[in-house]
């Protein structure tokens, strides 16, 4: 007998509610396996390397596909070329296709400049055959050596491109073999014939601009990687662009000679047609700029918005950083601006706003700015005052001490 205020339930009809109520897998979709890429930790995103790992870390696992990266470049631009290159060259090793536009170096000798990989030792299993042994040859075996013999043999070989993101050595340059098997594609200025009298006049996007964002919509749909060609749908690939040194002179604009330019609004309208474009499509672009040189700051406000993920280079070369002991170490600052945080409507903040870089033959990272942990005896009383004025940058809360004309003790 069913209990007062309850409704007798048959067998038939708990077995169909409890089917209904079960619990059950959520089932989500699934990311083309590509490769050279990976998803997100945090939000299932594809990712793929940034060419530096320590960078990788920086933008949350790596630069989204789909996104847009600027980087501000330093005053001679010499490590913002280098990360380009080293984006583009983590495209070659990982099967990627490469997009390569300048107004200033041929992109052909832009390929050749990329460094190359390094190699690490990857634990490799013999192949099991039959190997006939020679009389005696296991007597003369140490037996210390029992517990190593089942272990696999270490080979050098090259690395994969199903690992995420490598380490370059830019005392060398990418082998010819790798060079040849890549897919490129570029756009260099010089060569391109300009279209003035076709669309320049209408003063929305300068023609170069414009000619530059054809080409790169040419590209995306002739390889298919807005899913427009049927010959892409096997097999996915990414498409990785890379714009150097855009804004400048070179490029037709007037932005870094005028405070009032005569195209105020070009390359802002160039890139949102671009981002519209990367959205739609499995592409990924770095673009450096020398924002340093634009003469109207809303300007660079503008850009900065219509970028996924903004960072600056700021060098020591030619500053009276360069000399002082406490940047001894490092060879300039790494400004993180905007960090995208994927379908949200706020951007995402960097943990730390102290980070520096340093470049050795090997490794391009970047970490944390740290104090130096003395001030030793040998250091001279001039160059003491020189990094007691450079701590009071660093550490405003490091206490009252930090705001008097005395230095740090320790």
């Amino acid at each position: 007998m069913a209990a007062p205020g309850i409704r007798g339930v048959s067998d038939g009809d708990m077995a169909a509610a409890g089917a209904e109520t079960s619990f059950r897998r959520k089932v989500r979709g699934k990311l083309p396996a590509i490769r050279g890429t990976r998803p997100s930790v945090h939000n299932g995103q594809l990712l793929v390397s940034s060419g530096v790992p320590s960078m990788d870390h920086i933008l949350g696992g790596g630069l989204a596909v789909g996104t847009l990266l600027l980087i501000e470049e330093d005053t001679y631009s010499t490590y913002s070329n280098l990360l380009l290159k080293y984006f583009l060259a983590e495209g070659v090793i990982s099967g990627h296709e490469v997009f390569i536009a300048s107004a200033s170096d041929i992109p052909h000798k832009i390929l050749k400049d990329f460094p190359a990989p390094l190699t690490d030792e990857i634990p490799k299993q013999d192949d099991k055959k039959n190997v006939t042994e020679e009389p005696g040859s296991t007597e003369d075996t140490m037996k210390i050596a029992w517990r190593y013999q089942n272990l696999p043999k270490l080979e050098c070989v090259s690395l994969s491109s199903t690992r995420f993101g490598h380490y370059y050595d830019i005392s060398k340059t990418m082998s010819t073999d790798m060079l040849q098997s890549a897919k490129t594609h570029s756009f260099y200025l010089p060569n391109v014939t300009p279209l003035d009298e076709i669309y320049g006049s209408s003063g929305e996007m300068t023609c170069d601009y414009f000619q530059l964002l054809q080409s790169i919509q040419s590209v995306v749909h002739q390889g298919g990687f807005d899913g427009s060609n049927p010959q892409q749908k096997g097999q996915k690939n990414i498409l990785r662009i890379g714009i150097q040194s855009l804004g400048s002179v070179l490029w037709g604009d007037d932005i870094c000679t005028h405070e009032g330019p005569h195209n105020l609004h070009s390359l802002t309208r160039f890139l949102y047609a671009l981002r519209g474009l990367l959205r739609s499509s499995l592409s990924a672009c770095v673009i450096t700029m020398p924002t340093h040189l634009i003469q109207n700051k809303a300007i660079i406000a503008r850009v900065r918005n219509l970028s996924d993920t903004v960072v600056g280079l700021e060098s020591f070369i030619g500053s009276e950083r360069e000399s002082n002991p406490l940047y001894k170490d490092y060879h300039g600052l790494f400004l993180v601006h905007k960090i995208p945080r994927l379908n949200s409507l706020i951007s995402d903040g960097s943990d730390t706003k102290d980070l520096a870089f340093k470049l050795k033959r090997k490794m391009f990272s970047i970490e944390r700015l740290h104090l130096p942990p003395d001030l030793s005896d040998t250091v001279s009383r001039s160059s003491k005052q020189d990094l007691a004025g450079s701590t009071k940058l660093l550490s405003s809360g490091c206490g009252s001490a930090a705001a008097g004309k005395k230095h740090l003790d320790f």
